[in-house]
């Protein structure tokens, strides 16, 4: 029996997210709109989640993985096409945050979890960083927290955000929140069909 390549994510589920984003009038501040582009961020997670657990099952090999996420990582980080402006900025915000899902996912792929510090300490350097503008170190040290989170199937307390001032550092663990929700349920979102 041939085992079927799973495919963990395409070309064409993203589009269609993006697609419902285009469609629907987006109001940052009502709460349907933020539960789309949490689940469009949350979708992607699975997606990686799904690939990071077959590799931890030994399932799919270290190059298997890092090359399924580098192709969930190229549909979701490619540029987007829109008229409105804000709802780039919007779709901008959601590749924002799973940059990093995908950044630890391959950092814990090649390398494993961070050998050094807990999930707090490297939320709490990068935020340092961060006030420092030294973003590098900043995004260096939340994907640390994300091979941590791998390795554990989560241990990241999202309390943390509320005392996080809106940056890139609360974008990039917005996004560690989505993997960690993916890691503990897999359960593909469901596109909700218009009523």
């Amino acid at each position: 029996m041939t085992e079927v390549e799973e495919t963990y994510y395409t070309d064409e589920r993203w589009q269609n997210w993006l697609s419902r984003v285009d469609e629907e009038d987006l109001d940052p501040e009502s709460e349907e709109s933020a539960r789309l582009l949490f689940n469009m961020q949350d979708d992607a997670a699975i997606a990686v989640a799904k690939v990071l657990s077959a590799y931890k099952e030994e399932t799919i090999d270290q190059e298997t993985a890092l090359e399924e996420l580098r192709d969930i990582g190229e549909i979701v980080l490619s540029e987007v096409e829109f008229e409105s402006e804000e709802k780039l900025m919007l779709v901008d915000g959601v590749q924002m945050s799973l940059r990093c899902v995908f950044a630890a996912g391959e950092e814990y792929v090649a390398g494993g979890p961070a050998a050094e510090g807990t999930i707090p300490e490297h939320v709490e350097a990068a935020v340092a960083a961060e006030d420092e503008e030294d973003l590098d170190t900043a995004f260096a040290h939340v994907v640390q927290a994300g091979t941590l989170v791998i390795e554990d199937d989560g241990e990241l307390d999202v309390t943390v955000l509320e005392d996080i001032e809106y940056g890139l550092v609360s974008d990039w663990v917005s996004g560690l929140d989505s993997l960690q929700s993916a890691l503990e349920d897999p359960e593909v979102i469901e596109e909700d069909e218009d009523e």
